[in-house]
């Protein structure tokens, strides 16, 4: 019988701060999410200063609670995956800093993920009997495409918002 992989993913793109634990890159063990959608709604989008600053507030606390819900020690994660961009700089580097500290910390691998590319692995959850070559649309934020995804790492762009 194989090792059961865990990994802790870190997304903090835009607005909203979430770490979830992942058994197996296919079943969600748990996903915290902070929002910060009632601070942003009074100045009519996200403010991008105010979103990295409230990432640092939320992300440690956001972290732990994942563990907890997943019942998981961090002693017995694999790999850590934080959302390297596209998306809010200063959002991202929140991410990507925090994810960096503790992989070296607890010497853990640290995996970039492409936002994007997170959006199509999503569906492997969703549908767990999924496997490439299939079409993919994908829309979040300001982009727009249609992806053929020939394997597991290999996309083709056959469209997108211009």
């Amino acid at each position: 019988m194989e090792k059961d992989i865990y990994t802790l993913g870190i997304e903090s793109s835009c607005d909203e701060t979430s770490v979830a634990i992942v058994k197996n890159g296919r079943e969600v063990l748990s996903n915290v999410i902070d929002t910060q959608i009632p601070i942003h709604e009074k100045y009519g989008g996200v403010v991008p200063e105010i979103a990295s600053r409230n990432h640092i507030e939320a992300i440690s606390r956001v972290m732990k609670k994942a563990l907890k819900d997943a019942d998981i020690k961090l002693e017995q994660i694999d790999a850590i995956t934080p959302t390297y961009g596209p998306g809010l700089v200063g959002a991202l580097l929140v991410g990507v800093s925090y994810a960096k500290a503790l992989a070296f910390a607890q010497n853990i691998p640290l995996v970039g993920v492409n936002h994007i590319q997170g959006h199509i692995a999503a569906n492997y959850i969703t549908y767990p009997e999924l496997k490439p070559p299939f079409l993919c649309i994908m829309m979040s934020g300001g982009n727009t495409q249609i992806i053929h995804v020939k394997d597991y790492t290999k996309f083709e762009v056959l469209r997108e918002n211009t």
